[in-house]
């Protein structure tokens, strides 16, 4: 295997070829412990990394840096996610170094949801540096050793470095070429929006693959398994850069009240399905959003166990 960046066990999993398989964690709305190991026993075996979320939504909950570093003591492995809404680049240089001295090898760069959609709104959101900077960032700092001013840092942080791509925002033609230069600045890895509009997917990993994204970055595909018919009009409706086809809101109204989490998780396993064949993909983010106990079912079923140890 060719040198390593981070040594991280996701990066080991992608490394050595095989189909990843990711997951998510929220942590709490309060100092929960006890909630969240929990919600951390049902990932456990099932998954390759786990996305600590950061304040989602622009609401307030637990540090993610402190809840990726209660995951580490539980034997899993974080994807440590930092948005630039809330920091500026002292602060995020400062914990940066901090993930690193406690262990975390992985870390999601995003912008962050406004906080217009949050539990604040009359928050100043800070964005001194964008997604975009701030992945190149964690790349200079580990791989130059230096900090945005060029210092020298004594012990660089060594982090395999993520970014999102969402294939359905608009204008939709720029997409790919937002992906390029995530990827040009700096990302390992990408991990997509939930993806429910398949044909829109195709054809976005079809412009990936035609200008060899795939080669320089490995991609997962975005998951989320829907829960019934309610849930996925109010994401249709409510959440930006969501794409959700009439087809799939018809598919679940299709059937009875109490089938629809089973036939919101058959087309999940689809998907996965599909995804494992695909050209351009190397696995799957699972965000299975408050529902973490169905994810040992759900890779169960979509024959993705046992992870592979590497």
């Amino acid at each position: 295997m060719s040198e390593l960046k981070s040594g991280s066990n996701l990066e080991r999993v992608l490394k050595a070829g095989y189909f990843a398989f990711t997951g998510e964690c929220g942590p709490p709305k309060g100092a929960n412990v006890a909630h969240l190991k929990e919600k951390f026993q049902y990932l456990k075996g099932c998954v390759d990394a786990v996305n600590v979320t950061d304040n989602q939504t622009a609401v307030v909950r637990m540090s993610s840096l402190a809840a990726s570093r209660l995951m580490v003591e539980e034997g899993l492995e974080p994807n440590f996610q930092m948005v630039c809404r809330d920091r500026n680049r002292l602060a995020m240089m400062s914990d940066i170094l901090g993930a690193h001295a406690l262990g975390i090898r992985n870390m999601l760069c995003l912008s962050g949801d406004h906080q217009s959609f949050g539990n604040h709104p009359q928050a100043k959101n800070v964005h001194d540096i964008d997604s975009m900077q701030l992945i190149a960032l964690v790349k200079k700092m580990r791989d130059q050793g230096k900090f945005l001013n060029d210092e020298v840092i004594d012990v660089p942080p060594k982090l395999f470095v993520g970014a999102a791509c969402n294939p359905f925002a608009d204008p939709y033609e720029f997409r790919v070429h937002r992906l390029a230069n995530k990827i040009t600045a700096g990302a390992d890895f990408i991990q997509t929006q939930c993806i429910f509009n398949m044909d829109r997917f195709r054809d976005f990993m079809k412009k990936v693959v035609d200008m060899g994204l795939d080669k320089r970055c490995h991609i997962l595909a975005g998951v989320t398994p829907m829960k019934n018919v309610g849930m996925a009009n109010f994401m249709k409706k409510f959440v930006p850069g969501m794409d959700i086809p009439d087809d799939l809101i018809n598919r679940l109204k299709g059937v009875d009240k109490k089938d629809q989490s089973e036939e919101g998780i058959c087309f999940a396993l689809e998907q996965i399905e599909e995804f494992k064949q695909m050209k351009g993909v190397a696995g799957v983010h699972l965000m299975a959003i408050e529902w973490e106990h169905k994810v040992p079912e759900i890779a169960q079923r979509a024959k993705v166990l046992p992870r592979p140890v590497i």
